[in-house]
Protein backbone atom coordinates (compact mmCIF):
# COMPACT_ATOMS: atom_id res chain seq x y z
CA UNK A 1 0.00 0.00 0.00
CA UNK A 2 1.05 3.34 -0.75
CA UNK A 3 -0.07 6.86 0.88
CA UNK A 4 -0.38 9.94 -1.11
CA UNK A 5 -0.53 12.71 1.90
CA UNK A 6 -1.64 16.70 1.05
CA UNK A 7 -1.65 18.80 3.47
CA UNK A 8 -3.85 22.10 4.05
CA UNK A 9 -5.99 23.18 6.32
CA UNK A 10 -10.23 22.06 6.77
CA UNK A 11 -13.17 24.35 6.78
CA UNK A 12 -14.45 26.06 3.69
CA UNK A 13 -12.96 29.42 4.91
CA UNK A 14 -9.63 27.68 3.95
CA UNK A 15 -10.94 26.24 0.65
CA UNK A 16 -8.95 27.19 -2.60
CA UNK A 17 -6.73 29.11 -0.37
CA UNK A 18 -2.76 28.79 -1.22
CA UNK A 19 -1.93 26.81 1.94
CA UNK A 20 -4.52 23.97 1.19
CA UNK A 21 -2.34 23.29 -2.22
CA UNK A 22 -1.46 19.99 -1.00
CA UNK A 23 -5.66 18.96 -0.67
CA UNK A 24 -6.00 20.48 -4.02
CA UNK A 25 -3.46 18.34 -5.50
CA UNK A 26 -4.68 15.49 -3.97
CA UNK A 27 -8.18 15.93 -4.75
CA UNK A 28 -7.29 16.52 -8.36
CA UNK A 29 -5.07 13.01 -8.47
CA UNK A 30 -8.66 11.71 -6.93
CA UNK A 31 -10.49 12.60 -9.57
CA UNK A 32 -8.02 11.09 -12.49
CA UNK A 33 -7.74 8.12 -10.29
CA UNK A 34 -11.53 7.86 -9.80
CA UNK A 35 -11.19 7.83 -6.33
CA UNK A 36 -13.43 9.73 -3.77
CA UNK A 37 -13.21 10.93 -0.35
CA UNK A 38 -15.69 8.90 1.66
CA UNK A 39 -14.16 7.71 4.60
CA UNK A 40 -13.07 9.55 7.96
CA UNK A 41 -10.61 7.77 10.03
CA UNK A 42 -8.06 8.83 12.34
CA UNK A 43 -8.00 12.87 12.19
CA UNK A 44 -8.29 12.54 8.42
CA UNK A 45 -10.72 11.98 5.02
CA UNK A 46 -9.62 9.44 3.22
CA UNK A 47 -10.22 7.94 -0.94
CA UNK A 48 -8.91 4.52 -0.85
CA UNK A 49 -8.52 2.07 -4.22
CA UNK A 50 -6.15 0.24 -6.95
CA UNK A 51 -4.78 2.95 -9.06
CA UNK A 52 -2.02 1.28 -11.78
CA UNK A 53 -2.21 -2.17 -9.48
CA UNK A 54 -1.30 -0.65 -6.13
CA UNK A 55 -3.64 0.26 -3.35
CA UNK A 56 -3.43 3.82 -2.22
CA UNK A 57 -4.57 5.46 0.51
CA UNK A 58 -5.28 9.23 -0.16
CA UNK A 59 -5.08 11.66 3.07
CA UNK A 60 -6.26 14.80 3.96
CA UNK A 61 -5.74 15.51 7.59
CA UNK A 62 -8.15 17.23 9.40
CA UNK A 63 -6.05 18.48 11.88
CA UNK A 64 -5.26 21.82 10.17
CA UNK A 65 -1.64 22.31 8.90
CA UNK A 66 0.71 22.60 11.99
CA UNK A 67 -0.57 19.44 13.89
CA UNK A 68 -0.77 17.24 9.94
CA UNK A 69 1.52 14.59 11.99
CA UNK A 70 -0.69 13.57 14.27
CA UNK A 71 -2.90 11.97 11.70
CA UNK A 72 -0.49 11.06 9.20
CA UNK A 73 2.04 9.16 12.22
CA UNK A 74 -1.60 7.63 13.34
CA UNK A 75 -2.19 6.00 9.74
CA UNK A 76 1.48 4.81 8.67
CA UNK A 77 1.52 3.02 12.61
CA UNK A 78 -1.86 1.43 11.77
CA UNK A 79 -1.29 0.31 8.20
CA UNK A 80 2.36 -0.44 8.96
CA UNK A 81 3.86 1.38 6.27
CA UNK A 82 7.46 2.33 5.78
CA UNK A 83 8.35 5.83 5.04
CA UNK A 84 9.34 5.00 1.30
CA UNK A 85 5.03 3.79 0.74
CA UNK A 86 4.10 7.78 1.95
CA UNK A 87 4.59 11.01 -0.31
CA UNK A 88 3.57 14.42 1.21
CA UNK A 89 2.18 16.87 -1.26
CA UNK A 90 3.04 20.37 -0.04
CA UNK A 91 2.55 24.45 -0.67
CA UNK A 92 6.56 26.39 -0.65
CA UNK A 93 6.61 29.68 0.04
CA UNK A 94 10.63 29.70 -1.98
CA UNK A 95 9.69 28.70 -5.24
CA UNK A 96 7.66 31.05 -7.74
CA UNK A 97 3.86 29.38 -8.36
CA UNK A 98 3.67 27.21 -11.60
CA UNK A 99 6.94 25.21 -10.02
CA UNK A 100 6.78 21.86 -8.39
CA UNK A 101 10.03 20.32 -7.09
CA UNK A 102 10.43 16.43 -5.87
CA UNK A 103 12.34 15.91 -3.00
CA UNK A 104 13.63 12.22 -1.40
CA UNK A 105 14.29 13.73 2.16
CA UNK A 106 15.30 16.73 3.37
CA UNK A 107 14.21 19.34 6.65
CA UNK A 108 11.11 21.17 7.02
CA UNK A 109 12.47 24.06 6.02
CA UNK A 110 10.12 26.23 7.87
CA UNK A 111 7.02 24.24 6.82
CA UNK A 112 5.24 23.79 10.46
CA UNK A 113 2.73 20.40 8.64
CA UNK A 114 6.33 18.89 7.53
CA UNK A 115 8.06 19.38 10.94
CA UNK A 116 4.97 17.77 12.42
CA UNK A 117 5.27 14.94 10.00
CA UNK A 118 8.95 14.56 11.40
CA UNK A 119 8.14 14.73 14.65
CA UNK A 120 5.56 11.84 14.15
CA UNK A 121 6.76 9.96 11.65
CA UNK A 122 10.50 9.95 14.10
CA UNK A 123 12.46 10.79 10.88
CA UNK A 124 12.44 13.47 7.55
CA UNK A 125 13.57 10.14 5.00
CA UNK A 126 9.77 10.31 3.14
CA UNK A 127 9.39 11.75 -0.56
CA UNK A 128 7.42 15.16 -0.92
CA UNK A 129 6.38 16.77 -3.94
CA UNK A 130 6.51 20.90 -3.36
CA UNK A 131 4.44 22.89 -5.06
CA UNK A 132 5.10 26.55 -5.56
CA UNK A 133 2.84 29.66 -4.11
CA UNK A 134 5.90 32.24 -4.02
CA UNK A 135 6.53 34.29 -1.40
CA UNK A 136 4.56 37.60 -0.71
CA UNK A 137 6.45 40.79 -1.53
CA UNK A 138 5.15 43.10 1.09
CA UNK A 139 1.84 41.48 2.35
CA UNK A 140 1.61 39.34 5.80
CA UNK A 141 2.51 35.87 5.12
CA UNK A 142 -0.51 34.85 7.20
CA UNK A 143 -3.00 36.48 5.09
CA UNK A 144 -0.61 35.75 1.95
CA UNK A 145 -0.66 31.87 2.45
CA UNK A 146 -4.77 31.55 3.86
CA UNK A 147 -5.75 33.95 0.63
CA UNK A 148 -6.59 32.54 -2.89
CA UNK A 149 -5.03 33.00 -6.03
CA UNK A 150 -4.95 35.65 -8.52
CA UNK A 151 -6.95 34.69 -12.00
CA UNK A 152 -3.07 34.69 -13.36
CA UNK A 153 -1.46 33.02 -10.36
CA UNK A 154 -4.51 30.03 -10.68
CA UNK A 155 -3.23 29.83 -14.50
CA UNK A 156 -0.16 28.20 -13.38
CA UNK A 157 -1.08 26.98 -10.27
CA UNK A 158 -3.18 24.57 -12.18
CA UNK A 159 -0.43 23.76 -14.58
CA UNK A 160 1.86 22.86 -11.90
CA UNK A 161 -0.70 20.81 -10.00
CA UNK A 162 -0.83 18.71 -13.31
CA UNK A 163 2.18 18.05 -13.49
CA UNK A 164 2.00 17.13 -9.63
CA UNK A 165 -0.65 15.02 -10.37
CA UNK A 166 1.63 13.52 -13.41
CA UNK A 167 4.44 12.70 -10.84
CA UNK A 168 2.14 10.85 -8.55
CA UNK A 169 1.43 8.39 -11.29
CA UNK A 170 4.48 7.99 -12.08
CA UNK A 171 5.76 7.79 -8.64
CA UNK A 172 3.20 4.71 -7.89
CA UNK A 173 4.97 3.64 -11.11
CA UNK A 174 8.00 3.13 -8.70
CA UNK A 175 9.95 4.81 -11.35
CA UNK A 176 12.85 6.31 -9.30
CA UNK A 177 13.02 9.46 -7.04
CA UNK A 178 16.03 10.07 -8.69
CA UNK A 179 14.81 9.39 -11.89
CA UNK A 180 11.17 11.65 -10.77
CA UNK A 181 13.27 14.64 -9.38
CA UNK A 182 15.57 15.02 -13.08
CA UNK A 183 11.74 14.90 -14.97
CA UNK A 184 9.73 17.18 -12.87
CA UNK A 185 12.19 19.63 -10.98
Amino acid sequence: MKMIVGLGNIGPQYQGTRHNTGFMVVERFADKAGLSFSTRKMEAKLASGQVNGEKVLLVEPETFMNESGRAVGALAHFYKLETSDIIIVQDDMDMTIGRIRLRAKGSAGGHNGIKSIIASLGTSEFDRIKVGIAHPSKANVVNYVLGKFTPDQQIDFDNAADHAVEALFDWLDEVPMTELMNRYN
